[in-house]
């Protein structure tokens, strides 16, 4: 019969099983990035205020709290603005990634990811998708603001922004990973600012962002951050930005990217796991 419908036998045989060929892991996963990409680009208040707002805490806060520090425990003895533009890289990539997942829980409501769940493609690709588009977005705005370091007194080298942008990708990914986590589960966008507030913003403050720590910093707190996985992102920022510095104080360059990419691998992992665990919320329009 195959002659008389013109289809090959391998066609037949496929049709007969009423499945369709899935696609591979990249391709659906390149398209929702490009369409957080495009989501972005298309307002502008975001594209305004994603770059504003970190030039306005760099310069209020390293200004304001500049005459605190003097130098005191700065690697390099820099000026705080220096010491901070680092930190407020790393605020740039928190901030974007966190809020880059919040599409998550839009794109609940408004039933796009109910279409995406029930295509013929894996968990982990809408995980790769999601996690893709707040890593590019994050790392742009990060290499944008980079640009500025000469002004904070940085001597910016080409071996040292190549380091730095590896280290910036590597905390975007594990960074939107980690929105990804908590986004998931939710179905408001005022919980999920209640977590940030609660539990990202302290791993900021206690990643070295603000204050360098010292060895009689209080002990638990000390602990606190050095269990910290920002702590040693942002160190490896500062060991490829603070070129020709003494930077013996920090951790060391392989511990910095060890811990990283541990962090980025564990939370991708989790995000997977949690969007192929089946929930009432999966569902939810």
């Amino acid at each position: 019969m195959s002659t008389a419908t013109g289809a090959s036998p391998a066609i037949l045989e496929s049709d007969t099983t009423g499945a369709l060929p899935a696609p591979g892991l990249w391709l659906p996963s390149l398209s929702l990035a490009k369409r957080e990409l495009v989501r972005f680009l298309r307002q502008p208040h975001r594209v305004i205020g994603a770059l504003a707002t970190p030039i306005v805490f760099w310069l209020l806060i390293g200004l304001g709290m500049g005459r605190s520090f003097r130098g005191e425990g700065l690697p390099g003895g820099g000026n705080y603005l220096e010491f901070f533009f680092p930190g407020t890289v790393l605020m740039i990539l928190l901030f974007t990634s966190i809020f880059s997942t919040i599409s998550i829980i839009e794109d609940r409501r408004e039933g796009f990811l109910q279409s995406v769940l029930v295509a013929p493609v894996s968990r982990m690709a809408i995980v790769l998708g999601k996690v893709l588009g707040g890593t590019a977005l994050a790392f742009g705005q990060g290499v944008l603001f980079l640009a500025l370091g000469p002004l904070a007194g940085l001597q910016l080298t080409a071996g040292g922004l190549l380091a730095a942008m590896g280290m910036m990708l590597l905390v975007s990914f594990a960074l939107t990973a980690l929105g990804f986590c908590i986004a998931w589960r939710m179905s408001s966008t005022q919980g999920f600012h209640a977590i940030m507030n609660l539990f990202l913003m302290p791993m900021w403050f206690l990643s070295g962002a603000l204050f360098p720590p010292r060895a009689d910093t209080f002990a638990p707190l000390r602990w606190v951050m050095e269990l910290n996985p920002l702590t040693y992102g942002l160190a490896g920022l500062r060991r490829a930005l603070y070129t020709g510095v003494d930077a013996s104080a920090l951790p060391g360059w392989p511990l910095c990217v060890g811990v990283t990419l541990a962090f980025a691998a564990v939370m991708f992992l989790l995000a997977s796991y949690l969007a192929g665990i089946r929930t009432q919320a999966d569902w939810q329009a």
